[in-house]
């Protein structure tokens, strides 16, 4: 399956919840699991964005359903990201 990376961004009401409730971001992988994508990767982030997550989703089609379920939430700003793994880049480029 393609990857993507979303890189998301907390509202300020998403930074309450995170604070009350840490394991929310455990709960919303499981929520984007059912939703068909697997969560390969996840960091929590310094700087512009909050979190980095590197899924494994079937197609466009796929990740941007949940992108957007994600983000109509209110909690969370998200920028998806499809990604091409370095060597079926150069194996496409030659």
């Amino acid at each position: 399956m393609p990857i993507y990376i979303m890189m998301s961004t907390l509202t300020d009401e998403g930074r309450k919840t995170i604070k009350k409730h840490p394991e929310r971001i455990e709960e919303v992988n499981r929520e984007i699991e059912n939703m068909g994508a697997k969560v390969l990767a996840q960091y929590a982030l310094l700087g512009q964005y909050d979190f980095i997550t590197i899924l494994d989703a079937p197609n466009n089609e796929s990740i941007a359903k949940i992108s957007i379920e994600m983000g109509s939430r209110g909690t969370v700003h998200i920028i998806t990201l499809p990604a091409i793994p370095v060597e079926e880049f150069i194996e496409k480029m030659s």
